[in-house]
């Protein structure tokens, strides 16, 4: 029988001494789900799936990142590397093993971030589902007409990272606009306006410019647990980009959500239950466990 149903706040402190915001919910010896969100977007952008995937049973986590939501908002640490160690602080911290991760946007550059620098807590992830993020996001000038194809995701010229990043005050509305199907209803939109406003707009700036000149063409290769990338016909981000990704992982396959499917940057808030049926048949899936014993390790 299961242990009963809990859905409660905690803080996990990093190393380096910031209070990050937790949310649990669900039985606690439900198998594990960890939900991550994108830049400047908080915990409760994921409440539909929270809700959803909890009350079926899974032991479901997810967190401010520092400077986020009800996070604390220190002056430091606006960094992806940064980022990546909070992350393996929360899986540590709160001992959460076979875990499938769900990273929206940014969230999955942190996951590569803590793929790369973490490899001995590799262990705790069983599955990675990445929804709507480019491995790259500034485009290189010397690209080819191929490559310019091929990463027609990367939003930024160089110099449009810190041209966007200086205005960013007067951008936001547009920018948060622009990850949602037209008819979104202004409720919602005016909450996650509100929400990405808790986050200073200097530390949101320092945190997009290092995020945006990362580059992960050379680590999704070694990411080899099962992974379902996510894209959206009608996202900002060109799908046919997003799942290349799958196409250069050992162990990955591709979801596309159509335009009628409300396929947006936001997808799981749009649709949440194609997006959780979707999640959960990934998740039920079986695991190929034929791993390399030393990325194991």
């Amino acid at each position: 029988m299961n242990s009963p149903t809990l859905s409660a706040q905690c803080f996990v402190k990093t190393l380096d001494g910031v209070e990050l915001n937790c949310i649990r919910a669900g039985p606690s010896n439900g198998r594990n789900v960890l939900f991550i969100a994108g830049w400047r977007q908080p915990v409760a952008s994921w409440k539909k799936q929270v809700a959803a995937f909890s009350q079926k049973g899974f032991r479901v986590t997810a967190f401010d990142y520092r400077g986020h939501g009800d996070s604390a908002k220190p002056s430091f640490g606006y960094t992806i590397a940064r980022f990546g160690a909070d992350l393996r602080d929360v899986l540590v911290q709160l001992d959460l093993k076979s875990v499938s991760v769900v990273a929206h946007s940014m969230g999955s550059s942190v996951v590569w971030s803590f793929w790369s620098n973490f490899p001995e807590e590799r262990h705790r992830l069983e599955r990675f589902a990445i929804v709507d993020q480019s491995t790259v996001l500034v485009r290189n000038p010397t690209w080819n007409q191929s490559e310019r194809e091929t990463f027609a995701a990367a939003l930024f010229s160089p110099a449009g990272v810190y041209e966007f990043c200086a205005v960013l005050p007067t951008k936001l509305e547009e920018f948060i606009r622009s990850m949602f199907s037209a008819d979104v209803s202004e409720d919602d939109f005016t909450w996650f306006l509100t929400e990405n406003k808790k986050m200073s707009n200097e530390n949101a700036a320092t945190l997009l410019i290092n995020h945006a000149f990362a580059d992960w063409r050379n680590t999704i290769p070694l990411v080899d647990i099962p992974t379902l990338v996510i894209a959206g016909e009608a996202s900002l981000n060109k799908a046919s980009s997003i799942v290349w990704a799958a196409t250069q992982m050992p162990n990955a396959r591709q979801r596309t959500f159509s335009k009628e499917e409300r396929g947006s940057h936001f997808m799981f808030w749009e649709n949440p239950g194609l997006f959780n049926s979707v999640l959960e048949e990934f998740i039920d899936a079986p695991v190929d466990y034929a791993r390399s014993q030393s990325v194991r390790r």
